[in-house]
């Protein structure tokens, strides 16, 4: 089953042909447009975030290294071997 849709009719009067012609254009340049501000404003907060993220990293390191020496982080817990048992039954 082939799907086709009507062709459109495009006018014959070259100032209407015109006309829209100039209406595409400009609403591909206002699309355009609006992505790249789009893209430009995710670019600058992603990187505010990560600079802010680096300056508060810093601050913390530079504080906690003047109160005390530089502590490992360990966790502590149990735990518990499980050995898996092989059936004979095939």
């Amino acid at each position: 089953m082939r799907f086709s849709l009507p062709m459109p009719r495009r006018s014959r009067h070259p100032l209407i042909r015109a006309l829209s012609l100039v209406i595409g254009l400009a609403l591909v340049g206002v699309l355009m447009v609006f992505g790249l501000v789009v893209a430009s404003v995710l670019l600058v907060g992603g990187g505010l975030v990560f600079a802010v993220r680096q300056w508060s990293r810093k601050r913390a390191t530079m504080s906690s290294a003047g109160r005390r020496a530089h502590q490992p982080e360990v966790i502590e817990g149990e735990f518990v071997v499980l050995h898996q048992t092989r059936h004979a039954a095939r």
